[in-house]
């Protein structure tokens, strides 16, 4: 069913932009596409903090709303904590920087607006007070009250993903079973001999009577993904060393984003990737169709490194990965550091297929705190840094959310 809610002041469409992303900005510059009257995406980027770095961030909006399809219309806003104080619209030239740019590259900006410390303003408003408008307006907009809107936005991007509190008894138990797990060896193809102390037959007869047929790692990525994995502490200490492994981190990640098949490839890759050199490993840049020969079928290597760098189109699946992520999450809160380095970067890299890279970027974060020699997070802190969106998501909305009017 689809939602309409329509915005018929500014100070109403800056009340509907907590529905639109899911959270409360602060210090971002937010480029809400339109397709026609329809919202049909938004952008989020931190606020530069030097003045070098605004062409930089201006470049990069306008580019990405380029590749948008059927875009023709954005409204840029400004999340600053600093106050009008009578000197004008703060980030004004920032602001002035995409209007100028997005006009030029075709597109109508229908509006310039910033929200600061002690009120808000448009740039296009010849009207504006010094101090600017009061936020009143915008908190008591009817917008807010629509039975569409969100009632309970995240407080940022970052907290879209919400890594919840941990119950120590069930941690206890998570790391007792993680320790079992690493003194075997199981699972993880590139563990040495000398790591393996303990006896893996009685760990897999243990393991194997709590969780059952999803020791099976296909078995385990299937059950996360439509919602059957469970929050044992067995479960959640097997999918915690599950991420640890590079070879079935990247199989479970693509088996929940792009479905069975895609995971049973993967893991048929497992094995001849833990004998693999590290450059060859998933995470390489695969040959560019220019380079490729016409005459060379692509390898499943290359195709499933295309998905892990999102250079497909095809969609992923919504639901498995929203599924996914909330289990991966508890599991992330009951592992110890530094064993939850594996668990937050797949659950980053699930959240940067639903276009949450700002998510994404929170979780990496966290990861490296846990394990600041993380080979994996330091590779996804640049891929994310870098601003790379996956090519499925300038597509239709990828979460098909409700359609909204201004």
């Amino acid at each position: 069913m689809t939602t309409i809610i329509r915005a018929r002041a500014a100070h109403d469409f800056l009340a509907l932009v907590p529905t639109l992303v899911g959270y409360l900005p602060s210090r971002s510059l937010l480029c809400v596409a339109f397709d026609g009257n329809r919202t049909a995406g938004v952008l989020r980027h931190d606020l530069p903090r030097d003045a070098a770095d605004r062409e930089v961030l201006v470049t990069a909006v306008v580019g990405t709303l380029c590749r948008m399809p059927h875009v023709d219309a954005v409204v840029p806003v400004a999340y600053t904590d600093v106050g009008f104080a009578g000197g004008g619209v703060p980030e004004a030239e920032l602001l002035a920087a995409v209007v100028q740019r997005a006009e030029q590259a075709g597109f109508l900006v229908r509006d310039a607006l910033c929200v600061a410390a002690d009120g808000w303003g448009s740039l296009l408003d010849d009207e504006l007070p010094a101090g600017g408008r009061a936020l009143d307006l915008v908190a008591g907009s009817a917008v807010a009250r629509h039975p569409g809107a969100l009632r309970d936005p995240a407080a940022s991007a970052a907290d879209l993903v919400r890594i919840p509190p941990a119950d120590p008894a069930r941690s206890a138990e998570v790391a007792e079973v993680l320790a079992t797990l690493r003194a075997s060896g199981i699972g993880c193809p590139d563990a040495s001999d000398d790591e393996v102390v303990g006896t893996p037959t009685d760990a897999l007869a243990s393991l194997d009577a709590a969780i059952g047929d999803a020791l099976d790692p296909f078995v385990a990525a299937e059950r996360l993904a439509t919602g059957r994995a469970g929050q044992t502490p067995e479960m959640l200490a097997w999918l915690v060393h599950l991420a640890a492994c590079p070879p079935f981190r990247d199989a479970l990640m693509l088996q929940v984003a792009f479905g069975p098949v895609v995971g049973e490839l993967a893991l048929d890759c497992a094995d001849r990737a833990a004998e693999l050199p590290a450059a060859s490993t998933g995470w390489s840049t695969p040959a560019s169709d220019e380079a490729a020969s016409d005459d060379r079928a692509e390898s499943t290597e290359e195709f499933l490194s295309r998905l892990l760098l999102g250079m497909v189109e095809t969609r992923p699946d919504v639901g498995r990965i929203e599924r996914s992520i909330e289990t991966l999450a508890v599991a992330a809160a009951h592992a110890p550091s530094p064993d939850r380095a594996g668990v937050l970067c797949v659950t980053a890299w699930l959240a940067w297929a639903l276009g949450r890279s700002s998510a994404g970027g929170a979780l990496i974060d966290q990861a490296l705190a846990a394990d600041p020699g993380n080979t994996m997070a330091a590779l996804l802190r640049r891929f994310f840094g870098s601003g790379a969106l996956p090519d499925w998501a300038f597509g239709p909305d990828l979460t098909t959310p409700s359609e909204r009017d201004d």
